[in-house]
């Protein structure tokens, strides 16, 4: 199953960023693509500066407007792979699964394999068409983050339950791990893309609003375990939070504190989606799903209700 995904963004060039080829910029400023993909983005036109196409080798000027197309390259494709899924619940609807931290959500640039997608085309064999490289796919948790995923296996199971996100009908708990202690508190600050890293978010006041809720479960020394209540669903949310107020997320290599990481001997953002409360999208039953912590987590010996 072939097709092409097309995702839209745009920046305007500041004073750090002038007279600097514009293939060599694109990379600075999406590291996780390379120039080569840059540059068949360019050859293709799909890079525009002020609306307009322009050659790779060209440098930018203070304020112009640069709109990037991003298409999944003709090699990406979807195929079934068998990789093993740790199936929280299953229906003839909808699946929830456990996902373990490494594993991408759908294929991309990067990631063409070896993705939940993948393991679930295998897993049921046909999946609703949404039109692009996400069949059956409702939320997402970034790579890094272990827990409960939900996945449509219908149309009308996908429809509702995407309307059901929407509508912030779908309570999403986590549990993490961070240094410091966040105390009870309601983080209320919206968030963005940032606009020099761009593959990271940051708080700022032309953001989208963003809403967390935290409280301590058990302080250990210099780290809290933290249940987490998200009442929005931005991305990296919960990540920029804790940062914001100086307690991230243990293990963090984007947000948080690196020596702190190497000192706990932590390769992952301690981050776990712990449980999602949700009506069922056909039957209206009322479902809690709730995925056990992965053994990274429980080595720093967790509290006991959690175990």
């Amino acid at each position: 199953m072939s097709m092409n995904s097309f995702v839209n963004e745009s920046f305007v060039i500041l004073e750090a960023m002038q007279d600097i080829r514009l293939d060599k910029l694109l990379v600075q400023t999406y590291p996780h693509h390379s120039r080569t993909y840059f540059q068949y983005l360019i050859e293709k036109g799909l890079v525009l500066v002020n609306g307009e196409i322009i050659k790779k080798r060209e440098k930018l000027s203070l304020d112009d407007e640069v709109e990037v197309c991003f298409e999944l390259k003709p090699e990406l494709s979807l195929e079934k792979e068998n990789i093993p899924l740790d199936i929280l619940y299953e229906d003839a609807h909808m699946i929830a699964v456990n996902k373990p931290a490494g594993m991408v959500i759908h294929p991309a640039p990067g990631h063409p394999s070896q993705t939940f997608v993948n393991a679930l085309l295998y897993h049921c064999q046909s999946l609703p068409d949404t039109g692009n490289l996400r069949p059956g796919i409702v939320h997402r948790l970034d790579k890094d983050t272990s827990g409960v995923l939900l996945a449509a296996k219908t149309r009308e199971a996908h429809i509702k339950l995407v309307e059901a996100f929407a509508l912030r009908q779908i309570t999403k708990n986590y549990i993490t791990l961070c240094h410091g202690n966040p105390g009870v508190t309601t983080v209320r600050e919206p968030i963005k893309r940032n606009t020099f890293k761009r593959q990271q978010m940051c708080v700022d006041p032309s953001g989208r609003p963003a809403i967390s809720l935290f409280k301590p479960l058990e302080v250990r020394d210099d780290l809290t375990w933290t249940f987490v209540t998200l009442i929005t669903g931005r991305t990296h949310q919960i990540r920029v939070h804790l940062k914001h107020i100086k307690t991230p997320v243990l293990g963090d290599a984007v947000y948080g504190h690196l020596q702190v990481n190497e000192k706990y001997k932590v390769k992952r953002q301690l981050l776990h989606a712990y449980e999602v409360f949700l009506s069922h999208p056909i039957t209206g039953e009322k479902l809690h799903i709730r995925a056990p912590l992965p053994s990274d987590m429980q080595q720093f010996d967790p509290p006991k209700e959690l175990i």
